[in-house]
């Protein structure tokens, strides 16, 4: 039988021979002015009963009483092999569940601390960053430094594992171990923001994407192991960063807060699929040739505190079944930063301009490096986008998640391949095969080099695996050809001078390199490859030199984003397109990257990463990093048009 009450000690010793010490009651400001967006507003917060915390985070001997098979993964890339090491590779569920057998093994009610309880306690009555002050002292440093460990091109093993032994350092004024550091600690909230005014012993959100971890961890900067520093991430994702403390006492009675108000693009969303005779390009998507004034998608004012940042990059795109088209991609100050956040905006069925942009996803002080839309034939939207243990894209794993209703709600997030590291950053290249299975590009390294690998599903999505094989090149787009082969140009790792192009035969398992007609492409640059309604192979990426023979006959070289054609899956590509406007466009800026150029009957964009759509009326979307170009495809047919002779005589 349960005991009501508390223990009345100081300090308390459990059934296992685990130490909690007592927190009374008391209130305390929460959150910070000086750090992240998502710690304001500062409200102050009363603590209104007592409660036991554990003095350290639980350790593998402590863990290993309720769950023995964990036993296997000490020492998993070379952390916590001690008993008395901090516990990781453990779910929120996991903590949740360990924390039931605790109350059954103790007769006393143990549970996961609250946001609000954790940084009470953590505070120990300090207004500073850091219970120290606001500065970390170094001698309690465990590699507090930004890395890509366990990424093998940028990192050494040796260099970066730490013991995660708990208690090495003096407690805080309450008698807390490592509430800075050692290991992130799961807490019961969802991941939301922060409401107005005074509160009373709050529980968070009702519900969310994303499960509370407080304290930070070894690895990581410094600046994130701060009292009101917050991260999250999905509730089934476990890694070498995190951990968990427990609490004895009940939970509050305080009434969970709603859940987080939509984003912009989820608000005032269309539910009606059109005809195909009312979207908006109908009279152009016929035999005459077509193109839109490109057009602006990446609408924000950055800042160095966010939601939006300076780096916005790296799109996908698909068209709803109401007509939208929806964008996302990252912003971040930088790629491989903690900051990165996925942005989204919508081209509203018939309107001329995309909304401004809005907040689409955010697992908080995560990297969300690449990601990929997909819509099945019963109108089912597919997200799939990486998710990191901390901030590069080298400690990613692909999380799925879908939508009904034209991307205003969406499934809870899963995660495809639990194993977070290489292989597994998203490409914008997913679809789905004649005989079925599902195709997913990911990087296969972090570096320039190093190549691509496909993941496959034959189930619609449920389960996924590494088809095994390398691609020639990262961030390579893949299509099937008539045949059931796999067709793929990556960047880097180039041929003779040429894009590589790379064949399989088996799915992905093995693939058979060729030098491709093509120019490489190199930094700032990705290419976009795609079966087009009407049949031919539609490539998009950029030239610098390459050949093309225009309209009037005339073979020239062209420099800049291109789009060609190929009606032979692929063995010739007799019909490429400089994707510029056909007199002055004006000087444009392309963002990332890209920065400013001129766009005219010779000149294209020379850089962007490239994603693409073909909505219903035949048109092809195709999005760099900051402009979206409409067009279709007899318009790639018409060539590009001859230089004026006073152009040619410069």
């Amino acid at each position: 039988m349960a005991l009501n009450r508390l223990p009345e000690e100081r300090e308390y010793k459990n059934a296992i021979g685990m130490r909690l010490a007592r927190i009374e009651p008391g209130h305390f400001l929460m959150g910070s002015e000086r750090g992240d967006l998502d710690e304001l507003p500062v409200h102050r917060v009363e603590v209104t009963r007592p409660f036991y915390m554990g003095v350290h985070q639980v350790t593998n001997a402590e863990y290993e009483r309720f769950d023995p098979r964990h036993r296997e993964l000490r020492g998993k890339l070379g952390f916590s092999l001690a008993d008395d090491e901090a516990v990781v590779f453990v779910s929120w569920h996991e903590a949740a569940a360990y924390c039931r057998w605790l109350s059954e093994r103790d007769g006393r009610p143990y549970r996961l601390p609250t946001e609000a309880e954790w940084e009470y306690a953590c505070r120990a009555g300090t207004l500073s960053e850091y219970s120290t002050g606001d500065a970390f002292p170094r001698s309690r440093y465990r590699n507090q430094q930004h890395s890509w460990y366990p990424d093998p091109v940028k990192t050494k093993k040796e260099f970066e594992v730490v013991p995660l032994t708990v208690g090495q350092f003096e407690p805080n004024a309450w008698g807390l171990h490592d509430m800075h550091g050692n290991v992130e600690e799961w807490v019961l909230d969802w991941y939301g923001p922060y409401a107005e005014g005074e509160q009373s012993d709050p529980v968070g959100r009702a519900d969310g994407d994303f499960k509370i971890t407080r304290g930070g961890s070894h690895s990581t900067d410094v600046r994130y192991l701060r009292s009101a520093e917050r991260m999250a991430t999905l509730p089934e994702d476990k890694h070498w960063l995190i951990g968990f403390r427990v609490v004895l006492g009940e939970l509050p009675a305080a009434v969970p807060l709603p859940p987080a108000e939509p984003y912009p693009y989820q608000i005032g969303v269309s539910q009606t699929v059109p005809d195909v005779t009312d979207l908006p390009n109908e009279a152009a998507k016929a035999d005459s040739p077509y193109f839109a004034k490109p057009k602006v998608y990446v609408k924000l004012t950055p800042s160095e505190r966010g939601p939006f940042y300076r780096h916005n990059h790296s799109p996908y795109v698909a068209e709803t079944p109401n007509g939208d088209l929806l964008a996302a991609w990252f912003t971040t100050n930088e790629e491989s930063g903690r900051e990165m956040k996925l942005v989204a905006s919508r081209l509203r069925h018939g309107a001329e301009e995309w909304d401004d942009a809005s907040l689409f996803w955010d697992a908080p002080d995560r990297n969300m490096t690449g990601g990929a839309f997909w819509v099945d034939e019963a109108g089912k939207l597919f997200h799939i986008c990486g998710l990191g243990a901390a901030g590069t894209w080298g400690t990613l794993v692909q999380v799925l998640r879908t939508s009904t209703d034209n991307g205003v709600t969406w499934s809870k997030g899963t995660i495809l391949y639990p194993e977070h590291g290489v292989r597994t950053m998203p490409i914008p290249s997913l679809f789905k095969t004649r005989s079925g299975a599902l195709v997913l590009s990911c990087d296969a390294e972090t570096g320039s080099t190093g190549g691509s690998t496909v993941w496959i599903s034959n189930d619609e999505g449920d389960s996924w695996y590494d088809a095994g094989g390398l691609i020639r090149g990262i961030h390579a787009p893949v299509e099937e050809l008539s045949d059931g082969r796999l067709l793929a140009f990556g960047r880097g790792d180039e041929m003779h001078g040429r894009m590589a192009q790379s064949i399989s035969a088996d799915m992905g398992r093995t693939w058979r390199y060729e030098e491709s007609e093509f120019d490489p492409i190199g930094m700032g640059q990705r290419a976009v490859l795609r079966r087009l309604k009407e049949g031919p192979l539609f490539l998009a990426s950029f030239a610098d030199g390459m050949e093309i023979v225009d309209r009037s006959g005339q073979t020239r070289k062209i420099t800049g984003l291109f789009a060609a054609v190929s009606y032979d899956d692929g063995e010739t590509w007799p019909c490429k397109r400089l994707v510029s406007t056909d007199e002055d466009g004006g000087v444009w800026d392309g963002g990332a990257w890209t920065g400013e150029f001129r766009m005219d009957r010779s000149h294209a964009e020379p850089k962007g990463y490239l994603a693409m759509v073909q909505g219903r009326d035949g048109i092809i979307h195709l999005l760099s990093s900051r402009i979206h170009y409409a067009f279709n495809l007899q318009w790639v047919l018409e060539r590009s048009p001859a230089l004026t002779m006073e152009v040619a005589g410069k």
